[in-house]
């Protein structure tokens, strides 16, 4: 048995059965698209109504809603299988957070209208929280929505949106008063929706399959009744209460993603060969492979504790904090020392660790930047 073969203990036989329909489906319907996606910038709309018939998306949402009532660690699976093989385009995470604002926050009417079209993968979810100038601080959250009659009238902008090009259902964070109490969600379907328009779809350094967008809103009229709740000001409450759940999902897709990187480059260095033999011969390699994989199989341990203790309900936020931050920092490190023993080969966008790089910054950076999460950390410690 190789080092890397490492079984989580949250697995089982049917979640085995699971990871090989969705391996399958990523090498099969995902692998070969994805130097087109990238191109592109989205990876299109068809890819999402496949895997919502293969029953692939809100996999941890109950059947009553549509969803295919299995629990995080089928969530799990999904991320890294897509992880590993460096499919970062596909942004079912946000999709299943959006999904989850729902189910969590809203009212019995909301869970049954909306949530069945991201189950299907009809509408592509997006949270559109971040603002030109609001990240991290959701107080600096400028976007309005005015109360006139049955509706709400929007008027603002979100930067840096995930899925925001595709996205056919937004979880919209507005000000509806002042101060921290005066934030609100709004579920926005935008197809046809007068005043929404989608700006640039955003060149960033890396994930270039992800239609990151901007968004943009002119009085747009959204029901009232699609106020997420239904109580005006919980906003803020709604965000904090799910932020465990998506901070798992970054640390998970980070553990993922430095497991197919040292696989990757294990098997490139036993082929590549420099003064007359395989660099895995020489002990420098030995080491740097050494190092990754014990730092890869830390976060992996701690990142399946993580994992068991969301499905058991019961991961805090300090404790997501932790690995989100420390995870995502291991796994820059980890993939930079893997192109590094590619070397000049490590440079080029047609090898995995290559694009795995460029795709792992922005892991410090959404979810909450790292220095948030140890703001968060040092609080539950010092108060």
């Amino acid at each position: 048995m190789s080092l890397l073969d490492h079984v989580s203990p949250w697995m089982d036989e049917d979640l085995a059965l699971f990871r090989d329909n969705v391996a399958r489906f990523v090498e099969t319907e995902m692998v070969p698209h994805d130097e087109a996606w990238r191109k592109q910038n989205h990876v299109g709309t068809e890819i999402w109504r496949k895997a919502g018939a293969m029953g692939l998306l809100c996999t941890d949402i109950p059947g009553e809603y549509g969803g295919a009532g299995g629990d995080f660690r089928h969530e799990a699976v999904i991320y890294e299988e897509l992880s590993r093989r460096g499919i970062s385009g596909f942004g079912s995470a946000v999709h299943s957070i959006c999904a989850h604002y729902i189910l969590n926050h809203g009212t019995e009417a909301q869970k049954r209208e909306f949530i069945p079209k991201l189950a299907s993968g009809e509408s592509i979810g997006a949270i559109a929280m971040t603002e030109p100038g609001a990240g991290s601080d959701l107080q600096g959250i400028r976007t309005r929505a005015v109360r006139d009659g049955d509706d709400y009238i929007v008027n603002g902008s979100k930067i840096f949106i995930t899925n925001g090009y595709l996205a056919g259902l937004l979880a919209l964070v507005v000000r509806t008063d002042s101060g921290s109490r005066g934030l609100s969600i709004l579920i926005v379907e935008t197809q046809g929706l007068k005043g929404f328009r989608v700006g640039r779809v955003l060149d960033k350094m890396g994930m270039k399959a992800q239609d990151t967008a901007e968004l943009f809103f002119e009085d747009v009229r959204i029901p009232a009744a699609n106020l997420l709740g239904g109580t005006e000001g919980r906003g803020f409450a709604q965000l904090m209460s799910d932020l465990p759940y998506e901070r798992a999902i970054v640390a998970l897709c980070g553990v993922a993603a430095m497991e197919g990187a040292v696989a990757a480059t294990l098997a490139y260095v036993r082929e590549r060969k420099a003064f007359g033999k395989a660099i895995a011969e020489f002990q420098h390699t030995k080491f740097k492979l050494a190092e990754a994989t014990t730092v890869t199989r830390v976060a992996r341990t701690f990142v399946d504790r993580c994992v068991q203790d969301v499905v058991d309900g019961k991961l805090d936020t300090a404790t997501a904090s932790m690995a989100k931050y420390w995870v995502t920092d291991m796994q820059q490190q980890v993939i930079d020392d893997c192109v590094q023993l590619h070397g000049g080969y490590g440079y080029m966008n047609e090898y995995l660790v290559t694009r795995m790089l460029a795709d792992a910054r922005v892991q410090r950076i959404y979810g909450g930047t790292n220095e948030i999460m140890k703001e968060v950390i040092g609080r539950a410690l010092l108060g």
